[in-house]
């Protein structure tokens, strides 16, 4: 059985034992355990004990997260009940609050609200095989609600006030901020993320203007040269281009067509040889590339590095790369760039490497995540692309943008 397909990962029993110690949390903070035990002088203790479940279930979300991207365990199981898990945990310890009289109903309902309505959005975008990227405020949302409830849990205790009413008051002070804070994050990571799934709710239609090739991140990097150097190298390759087109059975969109003709009439005109490493367009830009007619006067070849494996093996990137940061990374095409160069010995080589969906996709790396690199002389460079629409589109798309980077690297 293969990792994806496991169930009981370490990860996933990690997310199930944190719903599991949802009630224990509500039970320590609301149910008459001390007398229960004999030892109501612990009763004042009861909000600390509370808040030390909740503070192990919390921190217990970033563990399951790490050990699934470290283990390679990313399963389906785990991508819905891992933030179903952070829902249940914040729901039940607002509705406690609202129930102690600490915080006012109003305030659980904006966050609950929220909840509700961008898992409605993410249900729609799932159905579409789409995945909208979470962004940092909702990030930050998280953060600042989890530390607001652990202080007004802890406000339920009277040791506060009794060891001194300063501290007491600063603490008020320190619970409403941070709460006001958590409130604005929620709703402002809730527009964000409606905007960027607007297109799939009716108001942006897909396809217009606004959407194809956009990139969200413009971060050159170099391997061997400067920054500077890669960025004078690269120039302008990496500026989005224009809306994806539907690829035809067996054969590419005029469009891609012309840009594969150029790339083969630059590098037939300076006497240089090209060359592609391909991972999500699985040997793509290599036909639309031969399909110019003398074409094997410029193009060497390509090799087609679908499996870490063939990464490895073919084009030499490092297993410690893979390891640290991902198949889909800036250090891995960058890598794979400089293989296709060493292995082919051509003068450039363009490297793609991405998810194209409809599945694949992990925190941070949604679907239509996209890095192309491009290596010369010695010099590499690599950016990353989010680009929108089914696994075609976003091959489509990125075997446009590879061209066009091609294009610009030899002009």
């Amino acid at each position: 059985m293969a990792d994806n397909e496991k169930v009981w990962t370490p990860s996933n029993v990690i997310t199930m034992t944190r719903i599991a110690l949802v009630p224990a949390f509500v039970a320590a903070l609301l149910c008459p355990w001390p007398e229960w035990m004999g030892a109501a002088w612990l009763d004042p203790w009861k909000p600390w004990v509370a808040a030390a479940v909740f503070v192990v279930i919390s921190c217990t979300d970033w563990l399951d997260g790490y050990l699934a991207r470290k283990r390679n365990e990313v399963t389906d199981l785990g991508k819905f009940m891992d933030p179903l898990a952070d829902k249940i945990l914040v729901v039940a310890a607002l509705l406690v609050l609202v129930e102690l009289g600490s915080l006012p109903s109003w305030i659980a309902l904006i966050i609950v609200a929220r909840e509700f309505i961008i898992s409605g959005v993410r249900m729609v975008a799932a159905s579409k095989g789409e995945v909208i990227a979470a962004s940092w405020y909702g990030k930050f949302k998280t953060v600042f609600t989890m530390v607001a409830i652990v202080a007004f849990v802890v406000l339920e205790s009277p040791l506060v006030a009794s060891f001194s009413l300063l501290a007491y008051q600063m603490l008020v002070w320190f619970s409403w901020i941070t709460m006001v804070i958590a409130l604005g994050l929620t709703v402002f990571s809730m527009v964000d993320y409606i905007s960027k799934a607007r297109h799939l709710i009716g108001f942006k239609p897909k396809g217009s203007a606004a959407s194809g090739a956009s990139r969200t991140t413009t971060d050159f990097a170099t391997s061997r040269a400067t920054s500077d150097a890669a960025a004078s190298l690269l120039g302008d390759a990496f500026l989005p281009g224009t809306d994806a087109e539907t690829m035809c059975t067996g054969e590419f969109d005029a469009a891609t067509y012309e840009l594969a003709e150029k790339v083969v009439a630059l590098a037939r005109n300076k006497g240089v040889m090209v060359a592609t490493a391909e991972s999500c367009t699985g040997g793509l830009i290599s036909g639309a590339l031969t399909s110019v007619p003398g074409s094997s006067d410029a193009v060497a070849g390509g090799i087609v590095s679908y499996s870490n494996t063939v990464k490895e093996e073919r084009l030499g990137v490092q297993s410690a790369t893979l390891q640290a940061y991902g198949a889909v990374s800036e250090q891995t095409a960058l890598e794979m760039a400089q293989g296709a160069c060493q292995q082919l010995g051509v003068d450039l080589a363009v490297s793609v490497t991405g998810i194209a969906g409809p599945g694949g996709a992990v925190e941070g790396k949604p679907i239509g995540t996209v890095w192309i690199g491009c290596c010369t002389a010695g010099k590499a460079a690599a950016v990353l692309y989010h680009f929108e629409g089914d696994r075609s589109s976003v091959r489509l798309q990125t075997v446009k943008k590879a061209l066009e980077t091609m294009v610009q690297a030899l002009a």
